[in-house]
């Protein structure tokens, strides 16, 4: 009888789903928290960092009680950190600097590490022609994930070797990010879509958002207002507690002794998930199906049935989520969205989007109220930073493959700091312990 991979594989799945299957009453019995998250949802601590905080909770009388989302970046407010920019002012260079080293630089330290990314913003000869180009995907992390453990290849010294080879490789990779991202999608915007190509080079005086937009876009024209939101998203994506996902996947990898490249690929593999990166790709495919089915955009009404229908699962992926709403770690709010919907509002306006604007803010309203009425709520629930990081991608006429990639491009640096704390303090690889059951 003829082999198929294909069909053994459909038949075997049963198997899997039987023996592999835990019941929940196992994980209660042993105390084991799955997900690594509590029955409140908090986070088991499995380490120490002095690189951000999150506040989502308050402690009165011996109570933790939900409060206004905070988020720290070595102890500074991020919310302060951008306010603080001036008007012409771009952050992220600034903002990496205090990730990376533990402290807001100088005008002369942070005008010489500007001046190192930009020296960095280079690719080796022919990379982009012989790894980017060749067997172009849709799947933008992967192709950058392929890029970045080719670069070790190019590297001489790709092995970890001292604290300063790693942050060396870290600091490339932060200038490298943004080009591995949007050369990836011209490659596969060209070789998939038939559409023309074009390979923008770097301005190395340029800030990393206005690099972006400048090499996203056929004529290189962007906006201040555009660069400006853009670098306030990529600010506000940095860095998140140390306990997120890729970032504890980055801590995994680095304990093992592994090289930057490697961590970093890794990194870049769980962040593409869409439990976790991909998360504002929902966001934007929900209200693209609202608009389908709402008479106006500015009909609060109909808006309302909409999310009703969403929540009692009657409506687009029938998920029973009302996507952008909701943490794991806020409570009362994300101060990440409180902060990004000023941007929005403004490019919005400026655009001409009043309406879609309208519809958002709407959502905002209503959703929370609604959520509560059909399900307990034990922390609160409010709009995350996803709800306003698409519709911010969509006003830049970012498409939709850059989406995560440019989380990607942002995370890179909590994840470079992370590396170095754990190569500085830890010492020891990490490696929990799984019970073996047979029930």
């Amino acid at each position: 009888m003829p082999l198929n991979l294909e069909d053994y594989a459909a038949r075997q799945q049963a198997l899997c789903e039987v023996n592999d299957a835990i019941p929940d009453a196992l994980f209660q019995e042993y105390g084991v928290n799955r997900g690594l998250r509590d029955h409140n949802g908090v986070g088991v601590l499995t380490g120490l960092t002095r690189i951000s905080n999150i506040v989502s909770f308050r402690l009165e009388k011996g109570k933790r009680v939900p409060c206004e989302g905070q988020l720290y970046y070595r102890g500074q407010n991020v919310k302060d950190l951008i306010a603080n920019l001036g008007p012409d002012e771009f952050g992220f260079e600034r903002v990496a600097y205090l990730l990376l080293f533990g402290q807001l630089p100088d005008k002369q330290q942070e005008e010489e590490f500007t001046a190192i990314l930009g020296s960095c913003r280079t690719l080796p000869t022919n990379f982009t022609r012989d790894v980017i180009m060749k067997a172009p995907s849709k799947d933008i992390m992967n192709s950058m994930t392929r890029s970045v453990l080719t670069l070790a290849n190019y590297d001489s010294q790709a092995e970890p070797g001292g604290l300063d080879n790693s942050i060396r490789q870290c600091i490339r990779l932060i200038a490298e990010f943004p080009m591995l991202a949007v050369y990836g999608y011209h490659a596969y915007n060209h070789y998939e879509n038939d559409q023309s190509m074009y390979i923008h080079r770097p301005d190395p005086t340029l800030s990393t958002a206005e690099n972006i937009l400048q090499m996203l876009r056929p004529d290189r024209s962007y906006t201040k207002m555009e660069a400006k939101a853009l670098d306030t998203a990529l600010i506000l994506h940095m860095e998140h507690g140390g306990g997120n996902n890729s970032t504890f996947t980055t801590r995994v990898v680095t304990s093992s002794g592994s090289d930057t490249y490697a961590t970093m690929a890794a990194a870049l593999s769980s962040l593409k998930g869409p439990r976790h990166g991909g998360a504002n790709l929902k966001v934007i495919q929900m209200m693209r199906d609202l608009k389908e089915h709402i008479p106006s955009l500015t009909d609060k009404d109909a808006t309302e049935d909409y999310l009703r229908k969403l929540l009692n699962k009657q409506a687009f992926d029938r998920s029973g989520l009302i996507y952008g709403m909701g943490h794991a770690v806020y409570s009362i709010s994300d101060p990440r969205e409180q902060v990004l919907r000023s941007f929005v509002k403004d490019l919005a306006l400026e655009k001409g989007r009043r309406d879609d604007l309208t519809l958002y803010e709407n959502i905002e309203e209503l959703a929370p109220k609604l959520i509560a009425e059909s399900r307990p709520i034990y922390k609160g629930v409010s709009p995350n930073v996803d709800f306003y990081s698409g519709f911010l991608y969509e006003l830049l006429d970012i498409p939709l493959e850059l989406y995560t990639p440019l989380f990607a491009i942002a995370r890179i640096v909590g994840w470079s700091a992370h590396r170095i704390e754990e190569l500085v303090g830890m010492g020891k690889i990490i490696r929990p312990a799984y019970m073996s059951v047979t029930r």
